[in-house]
């Protein structure tokens, strides 16, 4: 038997269908994220896997549903969703093969009922996106719509009162969402978004065209590096969310932050071709973050 048929199995995923619509979700989240499948398929307990995925898969599909034709459509699909995941909940049963896992993972994981309503009412509010005036735009942007979407995954690997918990998250998405903006600001600006605050492009005299036509200035370099410094000091503020999670899942939690901190190193040795596309952790640094972890999961498990 292989590991994800133990995790169904940890996980009290028994019945055929469900089994196949579990497996399913995995086989997209691993198109999607698929270094966040790997992960979680090496540092979480096997019973946490196969929720950690539902979770993941139905995230993927309201991205997919807020992000594909136009707005008129995108907008409609997105209301039908909404409707169509707040009945199931409601009624507590569904013959949707995309809702009958995160159901059954609601109700191994009732934390997941309210984060996943968040996030479909947050979710929407990205279809309105226009880039930020400001850094307190951005900073309800984190609380409205990126602090909503972590917490469908993040709930499931945090304590029981999550009260403390919630705060480090937000703390820690801050820099996860600026991070993710810095890194992919040439594919943002392509499909027309610019999601730098305009009022720090004035601090850093950088014009938006700067960015549109990738020119590599001084004061282009000097504002990603200002934004980087940011990041890096807001993901060191957000590893106090290690000490919060069960010790269970503190190998899974550590590795996510530590691909953050991987990326803003790549991303500022690379910070001048960031105008033309995004940074990755080099495989080599990756691989050994991962074994390190996978090491001390295992010991945990003994």
């Amino acid at each position: 038997m292989g590991r994800w048929e133990r995790a169904l199995d940890a996980a009290a995923v028994h019945t055929p269908e469900l089994r196949a619509d579990y497996s399913r979700q995995r086989r997209q989240v691993v198109r999607y994220k698929r270094e966040v499948a790997v992960a979680a398929g090496l540092l979480l307990p096997p019973a946490m896997v196969p929720h950690v995925m539902a979770a993941a898969a139905f995230m993927h599909r309201t991205d997919d549903l807020l992000d594909s034709g136009p707005l008129a459509d995108r907008r409609a699909a997105s209301a039908r969703w909404e409707r169509e995941v707040a009945e199931s909940l409601a009624a507590g049963r569904t013959d949707h093969p995309e809702l009958r896992p995160l159901l059954h993972s609601i109700d191994a994981h009732p934390v997941l009922h309210d984060r996943v309503l968040d996030y479909l009412r947050a979710a929407a509010s990205d279809l309105d996106f226009t880039g930020f005036a400001t850094e307190d735009d951005y900073q309800d942007y984190v609380d409205g719509y990126s602090l909503p979407g972590f917490m469908v995954v993040a709930a499931l690997l945090g304590p029981e009162d999550q009260t403390a918990y919630r705060a480090a998250c937000r703390t820690y998405i801050d820099a996860g969402q600026r991070l993710d903006f810095v890194n992919d600001l040439a594919e943002d600006l392509a499909d027309g978004r610019l999601t730098i605050p305009e009022q720090t492009l004035k601090e850093h005299g950088v014009a938006r065209a700067d960015l549109e036509q990738a020119r590599d200035l001084p004061a282009v370099r000097s504002l990603i590096d200002a934004l980087l410094d940011r990041v890096d000091l807001t993901l060191a503020e957000g590893r106090a969310v290690v000490g919060l999670v069960p010790e269970e899942h503190r190998p899974m939690v550590r590795c996510i932050i530590a691909v953050d901190e991987l990326t803003s190193r790549a991303a500022r040795a690379d910070r001048g071709a960031l105008l033309r596309r995004s940074a990755s952790p080099g495989k080599i640094a990756a691989l050994r973050l991962l074994g390190r972890e996978y090491v001390r999961a295992r010991r945990l498990r003994r």
